[in-house]
Formats: structure tokens, sequence, C-alpha cells
């Protein structure tokens, strides 16, 4: 079974934000649980998480984007009309993230 950690996906979105990614730790802003690796592609802030760059399969779901520990709503579900993609629109300040190292990323925990 392929490490989905370890590798990129590498589409069209990826080259239309400038080529390059980096793994992302995304945890709630409230109680700092972890909730996902995110894969983001090109710079700027983190507004949506498209549900095809969550490196983390169990939280793929098409559900409101919730804290498994403190309950928290993090995010809604949108559909992105100029990429017509599917993605959880975020709450200001309801998550922080941290850039992490492939070879970390894999020994995190949920």
């Amino acid at each position: 079974m392929e490490n989905k950690i370890s590798t990129f996906k590498n589409d069209r979105f990826k080259r239309s934000r400038g080529g390059y990614s980096r793994w992302l730790l995304v945890s709630c802003e409230k109680c700092r649980a972890p909730q996902m690796i995110y894969q983001k592609d090109g710079p700027g802030v983190l507004k949506r998480l498209y549900l095809d760059r969550i490196a983390t399969p169990q939280l793929q779901g098409k559900t409101n984007f919730v804290c498994k520990k403190c309950k928290t709503i993090l995010g809604i579900v949108v559909v992105y009309r100029k990429e017509k993609r599917a993605a959880y629109r975020l709450f200001a300040g309801a998550v922080t993230k941290k850039v992490l190292n492939p070879g970390i990323a894999k020994d995190i925990r949920f």
C-alpha cells in the first residue's frame, strides 16, 4: 500500500498554483488536537481545504469539518465554483497549521 504522505498529488491544480506543495498538520485552534494532514499547493493563506488534498482518509467525508475532541465546528462543506471542487471552507481563526517534513508526517497519530 502506497504511503500518501510521501508523494504529492501532481495535477493541473498544483501547476496552476506555482507547482510546489507542502504538507500541513491542521489542528483545532481551541483544543490544539491534530485533525488532518493536508497538501497545500502554492503560496497564500489557508482559506479552504480541498477534499482531494486531505492525506488522512478517515477525514474525507462530505459533512461539516468538526473537531473530534472538542466538537467545535471548524468549517463547512462547499463546492468551490471556480474549480468545481468539493472543499471545507474554514472559519476565520478556527484552525492552526504547521508545515511538516514528509518523514515526520507519517508518524503522527490522530
